[in-house]
């Protein structure tokens, strides 16, 4: 199991597949759907990454070694933004 802030390549899979941001909800990281930014569970989310942005810098079809240094980086700039 990972660390509350460690955002791993299977979020960012999740977010490849379908969801819109990687959020950080009181130290979780959650992957959000499209129009899920606005529900409760959600509230307060400070924003990592949208798929818009994660595309933008792997593309759609990633292997599983630029997916790991992505999710490191992530999870880098997650502790700073410090949910």
């Amino acid at each position: 199991m990972s660390e509350p802030q460690t955002i791993t390549a299977e979020h960012l899979r999740a977010l490849l597949s379908g969801g819109s941001t990687i959020g950080l909800v009181e130290g979780r990281v959650v992957v959000l759907g499209e129009g899920e930014q606005d529900a409760d569970h959600a509230r307060g989310a400070l924003e990592v990454i949208t798929r818009d942005e994660l595309v933008e810098r792997v593309g759609t079809d990633p292997d599983d070694g630029v997916l790991a240094e992505q999710a490191a980086a992530l999870t880098v700039a997650a502790g700073q933004l410090g949910g």
